[in-house]
């Protein structure tokens, strides 16, 4: 078991232990990893982010994943109306 600030010798995203991209600021929340309309879109054309990278951040398990999802499913194959999951 290591400690937090050794993270990053195993994996260079968690540098000083920081598992979740930084803060949560309002500037995190705007800005994402590439300031976009639609932060989970990337130039790269059929990529979706859904990291806590993305609004709404970390912390909020499943949510960047829900959105990207909703985006991908938008832009993808034109579904607007998400279907009902629940039973």
């Amino acid at each position: 078991m290591r400690p937090g600030w050794q993270l990053a010798d195993h994996n260079a995203n968690y540098i000083g232990g920081d598992i979740g991209v930084g803060g949560n600021t309002l500037y995190h929340a705007l800005a994402g990893p590439t300031p976009r309309l639609d932060p989970w879109t990337t130039p790269l054309p059929q990529v979706y982010l859904c990291s806590s990278a993305t609004p709404p951040g970390g912390g909020v398990h499943g949510m960047a994943g829900y959105y990207a999802a909703r985006t991908a499913l938008r832009q993808e194959f034109g579904i607007r109306q998400l279907p009902k999951l629940a039973p």
